[in-house]
């Protein structure tokens, strides 16, 4: 395994990181409420950030969401990548890809998933009938990626016949919506293989996205803890206060690793089944505990929900709960370790 990045994605994450870092300001961030700001999504697509998942691949795409992470920034990006160019790209058709991939990567197009299978949509004949009830980012997408209860994959642009969508409010200001499918007509993406690499790849997405929200956390408590005085001294000299950090920060970087690995092994072709559960774990099981420290170090001002690490703590949750809680994800990997014993 080799965690280095290449030049392309070293270069990606660096402008990534400068595009984020000035635009999804605390100000920007209050502004935008909970919907997405359509000038930071401008700047990522035109600055080729999502058409460049494409080449740098999904370890690329995971440290470009870790920037995304720092500063909770409200876009569409991670949905985008892990539901629309990673997956039409590994198991699109020609045409799908030619057809596709341009429009994704410019931002004329915009992809979520329903994810995982819930056993609520059905289809027949190509036609899909159901309903998810929270989809990330909904509000701003064309088209959704939508698994049958069956683990097939079908694209359904939102715009069609027997597709409504409404908003719907979650932990963390994700544009949110349900989805409602009355014999919509999809598009069939994929053979029987393609649900499982593609939840395996978004599992490792969203990881990313939680290693770079606990990055942020922890940096934002490190700053107030070093500068905060009580008693004459800066409140980061305290034992217990360190031990939190040290504790936030062991966390974080058993969330990065595990996921590098994972990402790695995908793009290698290597199986990572297992992997992207062991990361999805990790993010949520220790990104919930690493946001907890990052507001609890804050003190009173951690109980301030205008305060910009509450984003944080917002963020951390909602991933926690979007990636299946942790119990739900280890009864996973334990059935999926007892299956290949």
């Amino acid at each position: 395994m080799d965690f280095h990045p290449t030049e392309e994605q070293a270069a990606a994450a660096g402008l990534a990181a400068r595009i984020f870092g000035d635009l999804a300001t605390h100000e920007r961030l209050g502004a935008a409420g909970t919907g997405s700001d359509a000038e930071l999504w401008k700047a990522l697509t035109t600055a080729g950030m999502t058409a460049a998942v494409e080449e740098i691949g999904l370890l690329g795409l995971v440290l470009l969401l870790e920037e995304q992470g720092r500063t909770t920034a409200q876009v569409p990006y991670a949905a985008t990548c892990a539901y629309g160019i990673l997956p039409v790209a590994a198991h699109g058709s020609a045409e799908q890809r030619h057809r596709l991939l341009p429009a994704l990567g410019t931002g004329e197009a915009v992809a979520t998933g329903a994810f995982p299978v819930r056993g609520r949509i059905t289809a027949e004949d190509g036609r899909l009938t159901g309903t998810a009830p929270a989809v990330p980012w909904l509000r701003d997408a064309t088209h959704v990626l939508v698994p049958d209860s069956d683990r097939a994959l079908w694209l359904v642009r939102t715009d069609a016949p027997g597709v409504s969508t409404c908003p719907v409010e979650t932990t963390a200001p994700w544009s949110a919506g349900r989805l409602t499918l009355t014999g919509a007509e999809g598009e069939r993406l994929g053979g029987d293989s393609a649900y499982e690499a593609t939840l395996a790849a978004a599992r490792t997405a969203f990881a990313g996205l939680q290693a770079g929200v606990c990055a942020g956390s922890l940096a934002r408590a490190v700053e107030y803890t070093s500068t905060r005085e009580q008693f004459g001294r800066p409140l980061s000299t305290n034992q217990a206060v360190l031990l939190r950090a040290a504790d936030a920060y062991m966390d974080t970087e058993a969330i990065r690793v595990t996921t590098y690995e994972a990402a790695w092994r995908i793009d290698q072709g290597l199986p990572a089944r297992e992997h992207a559960l062991t990361a999805a774990w990790w993010a949520s099981e220790a990104g919930k505990r690493v946001v907890h420290a990052g507001q609890h170090l804050h003190g009173g001002m951690g109980a301030d929900l205008d305060h910009p690490v509450h984003r944080h703590f917002l963020w951390g949750r909602q991933l926690d709960a979007y990636l299946g809680c942790g119990s739900e994800l280890l009864a996973e990997l334990g059935a999926t370790l007892a299956q290949e014993g």
